[in-house]
């Protein structure tokens, strides 16, 4: 039986067909990704790049998918292409490993690579910050055209849409024309490091194309900035049209006055109607859970898509250590199956949409750089909620009746990880 993710190109086994791209007052296009195909897409737009291509990630696997965007940026870096690529370091390589040697191919081929807060202090060329992480996901092609969502590169988010043997075409609208890449950290103390042995992973994002993908190469262009330059980590913080318009940025970084936080509680009090989230790591601090508990009893009907599989036990753990207290107040709750759910996005009132890097969790918030766009159109508000009821036929949805048969000990064990939650 298939898991609800787009296993392969033309695969339909999810029922999800890929909507039609969307237009922005100022002429901008988005085109919405779901898993493989936004990988693919992205790979694409690099392989038609003419000018400029600017990658930041977290992971860029050593694996064949990782290898193909690698072979794609050396080739255009050979063609006189100019390509910048910001790869997280511990996400890349690992607690002091060493650079794979695609990254020196790159480098020989004439890239400018940087890798974000080195792990092994001795390759730091300014201060060694070993905890907080790039988790940023971003691809900018050429003057026009970004990508963002949750994936990061590698073959658990690709699969055969990048393998070698996946068709150059990809249906849906500007698919072949924009790109999504990639991007997510995981985290300890120090991030967490990619599943290795989960088969498929469920993941959005977003393609841009036209004049809305200008604010996110100024987004690209502060993070350059500090990793080539040193200083305060405040310098990699961009914000754009966080409060109007009809695409906004938010670049968060973590600092004491970071906009992230703030923003959250804005949206939520803000809605009327609904807020539909589907979220890889569930562990907000009491504040969140309440403003979430406040919108439900004001009649806003609330709905969360958590994984019911994760890569990171602990922090699966500690998302449910708040159902109790979230079904009580009438949030519906929702655990994806059959998959590893690594996307990030909120729905408000289907016509705001928050999608990008950002977990509802205290890596996000309190120690990672991220990235997401804040999308204020109801016609992709719509293509989102359809995409969130297409989750929902892979889902099991928990009830207040189911919950409190928990048996006392596990009850104790979630809430023992919720009170470290900070740590996940």
């Amino acid at each position: 039986m298939a898991p609800g993710i787009n296993l392969s190109p033309g695969s339909d086994d999810d029922g999800w067909i890929v909507p039609p791209p969307v237009t922005l007052t100022d002429g901008t296009r988005l085109q919405l990704y779901k898993d493989g195909e936004a990988l693919h897409a992205a790979l694409e737009a690099i392989r038609a790049a003419r000018h400029r291509v600017c990658l930041e990630v977290y992971i860029l696997a050593n694996d064949e998918t990782g290898h193909a965007f690698a072979e794609a940026l050396s080739h255009k870096a050979r063609e006189g292409v100019r390509v910048y690529v910001i790869y997280d370091s511990f996400g890349s390589r690992g607690l002091g490993g060493d650079e794979p040697e695609m990254f020196k191919d790159m480098r020989r081929n004439g890239a400018n690579l940087q890798q974000f807060h080195p792990m092994r202090p001795w390759e730091c060329q300014y201060s060694w910050r070993p905890v907080s992480r790039d988790h940023r996901k971003l691809l900018l092609v050429d003057h026009d055209i970004a990508g963002l969502g949750g994936l990061n590169v590698g073959a658990e988010y690709g699969g055969s849409w990048v393998g070698r043997a996946a068709p150059s075409g990809v249906a849906g609208g500007i698919a072949t024309a924009i790109g999504s890449a990639v991007n997510h950290a995981i985290g300890s103390a120090a991030g967490r490091p990619p599943c290795d042995v989960c088969d498929y992973w469920r993941d959005n994002a977003v393609g841009i194309q036209g004049p809305g993908a200008v604010p996110f190469q100024r987004a690209f262009a502060q993070t350059w900035r500090y990793v080539t330059h040193g200083g305060r980590m405040r310098t990699a913080e961009f914000h754009h049209n966080l409060d109007d318009g009809d695409l906004g940025v938010l670049a968060s970084v973590p600092t004491m006055n970071s906009a992230l936080r703030p923003a959250l509680h804005k949206l939520f009090a803000s809605a009327r109607q609904s807020i539909l989230m589907t979220m890889a790591y569930f562990a907000p601090d009491d504040d969140l859970i309440a403003a979430l508990c406040k919108a439900a009893k004001r009649r806003v009907r609330v709905r969360l898509m958590l994984p019911g599989r994760c890569d990171v036990p602990m922090v699966r753990l500690a998302a449910r250590s708040f159902y109790e207290r979230l079904l009580g107040a009438g949030v519906e709750i929702y655990e994806r199956q059959g998959v590893v759910l690594h996307a990030k996005t909120m729905v408000i009132d289907e016509s705001t949409t928050i999608m990008g890097s950002t977990n509802l969790d205290y890596r996000s918030i309190e120690y990672n750089l991220e990235l997401s766009a804040v999308i204020r159109n109801a016609t992709f508000g719509r293509q989102m909620h359809d995409l969130f009821e297409n989750d929902v036929r892979w889902a099991r949805r928990i009830t207040p009746a189911e919950w409190r048969r928990l048996p006392s000990w596990d009850r104790f064990v979630q809430w023992a990880v919720s009170r470290a939650r900070y740590l996940l």
